[in-house]
């Protein structure tokens, strides 16, 4: 009867349910994941917006066709990076209000996935633009200021901040790295065969290359110039997916 007792208290201690550690912060991290994602998605949406009336009043026809006008717009990665990561936090954050009383509750696999692909994309945005783009004129008015830095700068330190803040983080395999590198080899490739089949909203000639880094007649060595900026962006990808499934390890259940 003696050891009885502390037997007894022993089980009550294995068996008593967890203490709800994480629910206050999951909460507070889906709301931020939520106006992280809307203030992008207002960020997008104003340029669209912007860059759609400059081509109404563009006086040329084939700056004027907004088809391919909104097309073009769409081909950026900064933008299809920036959309993809407010969908998948407007996702992440919905799912972490739904779980936060549950203290087991770790991310489902496609959804950790998803987070470190758009991470991954959003900080390489950032580094680029940042490192490459930042001192490029373009044409007045082209450009809403704040929503270029919402895109380009907070944005992508929303999802730097998901990466090292967030609650219910799943470990993840190093297989995710290929998931991770699958959409910026298939960008790439529509976009350099796109390239020549527009007409460029400026000169209404042949070829439109979102990002001059890609254009062969801009770079030195032509093609071969161009790819060795993919070749590096490739690297910086590889590089940071490496990390955010390397923070994903360290955090991660």
């Amino acid at each position: 009867m003696h050891n009885s007792a502390p037997a007894s208290e022993a089980d009550q201690v294995r068996t008593a349910p967890r203490p709800a550690r994480f629910a206050i912060g999951t909460r507070t991290w889906s709301i931020v994941r939520l106006v992280g994602a809307l203030a992008i998605l207002a960020a997008v949406a104003h340029q669209l917006i912007v860059t759609v009336g400059n081509a109404l009043q563009s006086s040329t026809p084939y700056g004027s066709h907004i088809p391919t006008v909104i097309a073009n717009f769409l081909s950026f990665f900064t933008i299809e990076s920036n959309v993809g990561s407010a969908i998948v936090l407007i996702i992440a954050a919905l799912w972490g209000l739904r779980v936060a009383s549950d203290p087991e509750a770790i991310e489902p696999r496609w959804l950790a996935i998803l987070l470190a692909c758009t991470s991954t994309y959003m900080i390489v945005t950032g580094i680029v633009y940042n490192t490459l783009l930042r001192g490029i004129e373009l044409p007045q008015g082209s450009t809403v200021a704040w929503a270029n830095e919402m895109m380009h700068v907070i944005g992508p330190l929303i999802l730097l901040a998901d990466v090292l803040l967030a609650p219910r983080r799943r470990r993840l395999g190093w297989g995710v790295l290929g998931i991770i590198a699958a959409f910026p080899i298939v960008w790439a490739v529509y976009t350099l065969v796109r390239a020549n089949l527009v007409l460029s909203p400026r000169t209404g000639e042949t070829g439109w290359y979102p990002y001059p880094f890609l254009d062969p007649r801009l770079v030195p060595g032509g093609y071969l110039g161009v790819a060795g900026y993919i070749v590096g962006i490739a690297i910086a990808i590889l590089a940071v997916g490496t990390a955010v499934i390397w923070a994903s390890r360290k955090r991660g259940s």
